[in-house]
């Protein structure tokens, strides 16, 4: 099989680009009013309900800290010259610093100055959510300059904490034929950086968006939208027993980049959510860089953890840690785009339908082989080989057709299910699909649906 080229088309790249564009400039944290901003314009793509947690509520061994309202924030040098301004660039300020205002020569400024050495350019990405502090981000030039500069610094954080505020987050459930249920998750409380997590933010409402545009799916789905770590806790402890019955799921993160695709594995390893994912990257003809499941990363750690052990995958484009720009203002428009963030959303998209579409079948001929011929169904029979399958875009030859129905037909033993199938033999999973309706018609098989998923 050749490989694939996964291409979007140029409306969807577009409507992307659109997004992340209006999304990047927008100032987030772990709560506040640019959180509930986002929210708003991803509610334009999917109905995503905005639910309120107040600030103190303990979420197992973590508090929801207050929320942070930034008004302002910039270092003026003696000349009365702004040379660090936080509307510039939202990274200029530590996120959850407290409110200063003082004036500072640069030995006493300069601890509060974060910077990365290797790059003069970058501003770097720093927090301080739960230890009051304040400081500035700036680019290695930056600090050179105001070093160099000297005299006395004007410095103003016009910022303060509110303990009766609250955190947001973005839930959209949809109902399926059953109660079964998945999770789709990112996070919502970077700011200003495209691949970490603009990408997943955006992915996730089109994700959303595509399941309801095709009607009612079979298990149900659950798509929240939470500031990374706390925000998942938050909603594992106000949803706890549904959470604990979850299936399984993604976290969509750092998927817009201009490296390679690839997937986190889930903690289990072969979960229908891997098995689902690596079936989409070997039918698309990609070889994607597989990353084993650690504790550590994103919001993995917090699902699959001993109280709830969800079996969570993420497919990525230039992963978290693994790029250069990770964490800096060099994670920008000019990193990111539509066209890249598509061919992450196409593996998510084929893992979801294969998750989907997936069904037990058994025969109803199991001693010995079928007799094809006299359905039509074998080479030495005219007509009926090169029909075309309803609902699938391709023509099965001869060959393809009689290798698919073996294969079926040998594992229709009521214990495997199309994934298997489709693993075991080599043939891409919707043609496995679409073979199995050719024998539904032909009374061959019966398909049941999977009763227990493999959690752990």
């Amino acid at each position: 099989m050749g490989e694939v080229v996964l291409n979007a088309p140029s409306d969807l790249a577009e409507e992307i680009d659109s997004y992340l564009a209006a999304l990047f400039p927008i100032h987030r944290s772990l709560g506040g009013d640019g959180n509930r901003e986002t929210l708003r314009v991803l509610s334009e793509i999917a109905p995503i309900e905005i639910l309120e947690y107040p600030c103190g509520s303990e979420v197992f061994d973590w508090v929801i800290p207050p929320e942070w309202k930034l008004r302002d924030a910039w270092i003026k040098n003696a000349a009365g010259e702004k040379v660090v301004d936080c509307r510039e660039n939202n990274l200029h300020l530590v996120s959850y610093s407290e409110s200063v205002r003082t004036k500072m020569t640069f030995d006493e400024l300069a601890p509060r100055l974060h910077y990365l050495e290797g790059d003069s350019s970058a501003i770097p990405y720093r927090t301080s959510y739960y230890n009051r502090t304040w400081g500035f981000c700036v680019s290695k030039s930056q600090f050179r300059d105001m070093e160099e500069s000297g005299g006395t610094f004007d410095v103003c954080i016009d910022a303060d904490f509110d303990p009766d505020g609250s955190m947001s987050i973005g839930e959209l459930k949809v109902a399926g034929r059953r109660q079964d249920e998945f999770l789709v998750s990112t996070y919502i409380c970077h700011p200003s950086m495209a691949n970490d997590n603009l990408s997943g933010m955006v992915a996730t409402a089109l994700l959303a968006r595509s399941m309801l545009l095709k009607g009612t799916p079979e298990y149900s789905w659950r798509y929240i939208f939470v500031p990374e770590t706390i925000g998942a806790l938050a909603y594992l402890r106000f949803n706890e027993s549904a959470m604990k019955a979850m299936n399984g799921g993604f976290v969509v993160t750092c998927c817009g980049g201009p490296g390679a695709l690839g997937m986190k594995e889930t903690y289990l390893g072969d979960h229908l959510i891997d098995r689902a994912i690596r079936l989409a990257f070997r039918d698309f003809g990609v070889k994607p860089v597989i990353y084993p499941f650690r504790p550590d990363g994103s919001d993995e750690r917090q699902y699959s953890s001993p109280g709830f052990r969800i079996p969570v995958a993420t497919v990525t484009k230039d992963k978290y840690y693994e790029y250069s720009e990770y964490h800096t203002s060099l994670d920008d428009l000019e990193l990111v785009n539509g066209a890249q963030l598509s061919e992450s959303l196409s593996v998510y998209e084929d893992a979801i339908n294969t998750v989907e579409s997936n069904l037990v079948v058994l025969s109803k001929y199991p001693k010995g082989e079928v007799q094809l011929g006299s359905r039509g169904l074998y080479p030495t029979v005219g007509g009926g080989i090169h029909q075309k399958i309803s609902g699938v875009n391709q023509k099965f030859d001869q060959e393809e057709l009689v290798d698919l129905i073996s294969w079926i037909m040998f594992m229709a033993d009521g214990t495997c299910d199309l994934v298997s199938i489709s693993e075991q033999s080599g043939h891409d999973f919707k043609s496995v699909k679409a073979c199995v309706e050719v024998l539904l018609d032909h009374d061959l098989v019966e398909v049941f649906p999977i009763e227990q998923i493999h959690k752990a």
